[in-house]
């Protein structure tokens, strides 16, 4: 359904109606389905508050979600106009502001910034990219094997996703412990001038890195970007690389996460190494599905005043996509079994999809496996319904997962991960705009 300007003044889009809903309280992060629940009261969009005073449009509806993500010529992703209404310090815009990549962008910009990031992403061979996982996965859980607990959001899926990046642009390993504390910091700063200063670290280290691989080639993303056909400058390419790992860092560590925690407290999953009648990708889907690690995102700003399914909505005015809204009403969505071959938006769907969908997947399923292989008597430490998840509009994400497990150490009989992990393979060579043949497909079309 193509949404359509009405006859009619707008509504004010400063107003905030009694019956906003705020996305930013404890109410939301202790229960969102039980929000979403309230909201599809509405009709397909309800008004929300992404942070104090800031409104916006959430779409619960599956029908109407698939309709934004493909209407380029109604909505735009470019939130300038609307950015220029929000106070500087407002916690949201972090997430919402308009940088030069593919996210912020429309037209040919955003295909220039996509067709980069994309091509790039798919000379990553898929063996390579699960060696570099195993490695990571095994460097962590070193780290906290002996002890016999271990907190896997702050000890291990926190950290991983930062040690795969770190990888697969070519930033030196000496640098990785740095990159995984000032990502830490960013997420988990007190006050926006902490976050601000990581986040200047961070640059520093991806401008280092740049500034390096101009100098000398390697196989890797930075140095394919440096290369694309598109003509990326350096700035550009230090802006793409933050844009991947600021993108992938949180759903990533928090789809591991979340699986986990699952797998852990549900028997049909896994209790020990020899029982459990799903796997790790059953989970996955599961998550994907039902509690993805974004949970709301994909903002969109009307080009003109619009009805979307029945609701009227201002122009450049945000709307916000609630994947798990989406994903979990029932009347509104494709008929058949839900599966991962399935619909689920939790990477967005149409232009701006995530191109990152299948490196994502299988750097959490083999990060999970790798932990579960090593720990196979892990098992959650609390009362699944004794978790705690993070505060705010966007991810849905735990604060800790604490477990248990027999403890291994470096010296014991057998295999360990002190052991197993293979040096860094040298990667096949390969040139930006063309993907080796067995490249994930979906990398290359999507995002």
């Amino acid at each position: 359904m193509t949404t359509a300007p009405l006859p009619r003044q707008p509504a004010d889009p400063s107003a905030t109606p009694a019956d906003r809903v705020p996305l930013w309280g404890p109410e939301f992060a202790a229960d969102p389905h039980a929000v979403y629940a309230r909201l599809r009261d509405y009709g397909a969009c309800a008004p929300v508050e992404l942070a104090p005073g800031v409104n916006a449009t959430l779409v619960t509806s599956y029908r109407a979600a698939l309709d934004v993500l493909h209407d380029t010529e109604t909505y735009s992703r470019d939130p300038r106009v609307w950015q220029d209404t929000v106070p500087a310090d407002s916690p949201v815009l972090p997430m919402m502001m308009w940088r030069p990549n593919a996210l912020f962008n429309d037209g040919e910009t955003h295909a220039r910034y996509r067709q980069a990031i994309s091509d790039c992403l798919s000379l990553i061979e898929p063996h390579e990219l699960r060696d570099v996982t195993h490695r990571a996965a095994d460097t962590l859980i070193q780290t906290f094997a002996a002890d016999g607990r271990v907190d896997l959001v702050g000890q291990y899926a926190a950290a991983l996703p930062l040690l795969v990046f770190n990888d697969i642009f070519g930033l030196p390993d000496a640098h990785g412990p740095g990159m995984v504390s000032a990502m830490g910091r960013m997420f988990d700063a007190a006050s926006p001038e902490d976050a601000g200063s990581a986040l200047v670290e961070i640059e520093r280290y991806l401008r280092d890195l740049v500034a390096l691989k101009e100098r000398m080639r390697g196989q890797d993303v930075t140095s394919w970007l440096l290369d694309h056909p598109v003509g990326l400058t350096a700035d550009e390419v230090v802006v793409q690389l933050l844009t991947a790992t600021a993108a992938g860092y949180a759903p990533m560590s928090s789809l591991i996460s979340t699986v986990l925690s699952r797998m852990l407290s549900d028997p049909r999953y896994y209790r020990t190494i020899s029982s459990g009648a799903l796997t790790s990708g059953d989970a996955i889907a599961e998550v994907l599905w039902n509690d993805p690690p974004l949970a709301n995102y994909s903002v969109h700003y009307p080009r003109r005043d619009v009805d979307l399914h029945g609701t009227w909505i201002p122009r450049h005015t945000p709307v916000v996509i609630s994947y798990t809204a989406a994903n979990t009403a029932p009347a509104d969505l494709p008929p058949g079994p839900r599966s991962d071959s399935g619909a689920h938006l939790a990477f967005a769907a149409g232009p701006h999809a995530c191109p990152a969908k299948q490196p994502a997947v299988l750097i959490a399923g083999t990060a999970i496996d790798r932990l579960t292989g090593w720990l196979c008597d892990v098992e959650i430490a609390v009362p699944y319904d004794q978790l705690t998840w993070r505060p705010g509009p966007f991810h849905r994400s735990l604060t800790a997962l604490p477990a248990r497990f027999t403890p291994i150490a470096p010296d014991q009989k057998g295999t360990s991960p002190w052991t197993v992990s293979p040096p860094s393979p040298a990667r096949a060579p390969g040139r930006p705009g063309t993907a080796p043949r067995s490249a994930p497909r979906d990398a290359r079309h999507d995002g």
